[in-house]
């Protein structure tokens, strides 16, 4: 088949996929709040894992389809996009993101050194079982200190789900999605990993070069789309915060579940290219944002950041 084709069905299924994910995380938060969960706490387990589900699923199933290139390709291309691409977009939307203490007292440093922390295992060019446990109970730690300082992260509760918690009433479309939410997120993924299998033999580039840059930034929409409206409703902590809390998640769950189906590949165009941008943009949200504030300028910036890597990436530079 075509490449046409195959990049269709790789358009269709990141489409399908970001849209079950967030249908079926606003169905669940519906009943989280119906059943008196704190608004806190769906934020940050509910909401958290339901906004990250379309690269969970879909690294799983690279895995099962011999294809575990596609997980540390997707989540570094991610994590690249989130800083480079909705960080620096966020920034020349708001023209000026002035951030609070709170963020950098605990969390920037566990985003360091999630960071660093993913460097040193995937140096050897193999991510093992035993280290995908490490990063398992590593996200562990982070959502115990989330759950412990008791604040609202970088989550938010919609005027329609507010309006759910006070009519304290399900609707029967909530559990239709329920169960095909799941469903729609298991076909979409299985067929962007198929897409991707198929693309790479097509073009004769590696999956993990399709996932770092393609993959990538159409998992991360659901985060551009959160951070953007933030930016613009003057609430820069949400948007700043969504970067960082997706990051870590990221690396910790997104390699750590998959990981422990098997281990996992690592190629060399990553440890050569992606992790050394990766590791770059860590080391540039920390510094930009230690004057608390993230200017317009800093935002042009790092979108060219994000240009240049996906030229170095596609070798179209």
């Amino acid at each position: 088949m075509s490449v046409v084709f195959w990049a269709c069905v790789l358009l269709i299924s990141l489409v399908v996929l970001a849209k079950s994910a967030d249908w079926f995380t606003d169905a669940a938060s519906k009943v989280g709040i119906y059943l008196d969960v704190p608004p806190f706490i769906v934020g940050v387990t509910i909401v958290s894992i339901g906004t990250s589900l379309p690269e969970i699923i879909s690294s799983v199933i690279a895995v099962f389809s011999n294809a575990s290139e596609f997980v540390v390709g997707n989540v570094i291309g991610a994590n690249i996009a989130n800083v480079f691409l909705i960080l620096g977009i966020s920034a020349i939307v708001a023209r000026n993101l002035t951030l609070t203490y709170e963020l950098l007292n605990v969390d920037l440093p566990l985003f360091v050194g999630a960071s660093f922390f993913l460097a040193i295992t995937i140096w050897d060019g193999v991510f093992s079982r035993p280290e995908a446990v490490l990063f398992i109970l590593g996200y562990v730690i982070y959502l115990l200190y989330s759950l412990s300082v008791q604040r609202k992260h970088h989550f938010e509760i919609t005027k329609e789900m507010r309006g759910v918690m006070k009519r304290k009433r399900l609707e029967p479309e909530t559990f239709v999605v329920l169960v095909l939410a799941p469903l729609l997120i298991y076909f979409s993924a299985t067929y962007l990993v198929k897409s991707v299998v198929a693309l790479s033999a097509i073009l004769n580039v590696g999956e993990e070069i399709i996932a770092m840059t393609a993959v990538s930034l159409g998992t991360t929409l659901p985060e551009l789309m959160v951070s953007l409206q933030a930016a613009r409703h003057k609430k820069p902590e949400i948007a700043v915060g969504n970067v960082l809390g997706s990051n870590v998640f990221n690396i910790f769950m997104v390699m750590g579940v998959p990981g422990l189906i098997g281990n996992l590949i690592i190629p060399n165009s990553v440890l050569i290219l992606g992790l050394p941008v990766m590791l770059m943009a860590t080391i540039i949200y920390f510094f930009i944002t230690q004057d608390k504030q993230i200017t317009q300028w800093e935002g042009w910036l790092l979108l060219l950041f994000y240009v240049l890597f996906l030229g170095k990436a596609l070798a179209l530079i």
